[in-house]
């Protein structure tokens, strides 16, 4: 679903993520106004068939006027490339008519996995601002551990990774009882042992 406006340690490898991300100190009073707009958006799939944790919102860098937002969309579609950052990214392209984002902001409600933050990079989005971590995630469905903030600093691209942000906030979205009946039938939900 999308909307326009027009106005810890270790992981499952048992391997450290000595990975730096950018002090939270670098967000700000409207990083925190957007990414709380986000959950709520988010949590309203809370009262559909198919509840998802994962939500993005892009914005204008300077203005802060809402571009596009949307919600993971993986089972809708059947589609395994159909997370919400990548499909928020595709559809404010889309809307723009450009395959740049330059002098935007994407927020998103858990830290992009690779392939959306190698999307962030490639549409050159100024910033990346995240809630959860990959690892948080990681505790209901399987990840690829790398963290954005690595894959940032790997590439030639410029963006600012800044997050966790507002994690606790943004772990409610995972933690909802809703959403711990919705991740038992996902094909991706993590194994236990």
């Amino acid at each position: 679903m999308y909307t326009t406006h027009p106005t810890r340690g270790e992981n499952d490898l048992n391997c450290r993520m000595n990975v730096e991300q950018s002090p939270i100190g670098d967000a700000t009073a409207a990083d925190e106004t957007h990414l709380k707009a986000l959950v709520k958006f988010t949590a309203l799939s809370f009262r559909t068939p198919r509840p998802v944790p994962f939500g993005a919102l892009i914005v204008d860098s300077q203005s802060g006027e809402t571009l596009m937002q949307g919600r993971n969309a993986v089972a809708v579609e059947n589609d395994p490339s159909a997370h919400a950052e990548l499909r928020t990214v595709r559809l404010a392209c889309k809307k723009r008519k450009s395959y740049s984002l330059r002098g935007y902001t994407l927020y998103a409600t858990c830290e992009p996995c690779p392939m959306c933050m190698a999307n962030a990079l490639w549409a050159g989005l100024d910033r990346v601002v995240y809630g959860a971590t990959i690892e948080d995630a990681n505790r209901y469905c399987r990840q690829i551990q790398i963290p954005a903030a690595e894959l940032a600093r790997r590439s030639d691209m410029r963006c600012a990774v800044i997050g966790p942000f507002l994690r606790e906030l943004c772990n409610t979205l995972f933690d909802d009882p809703r959403m711990q009946q919705a991740f038992a039938t996902w094909g991706t939900r993590k194994e236990t042992a």
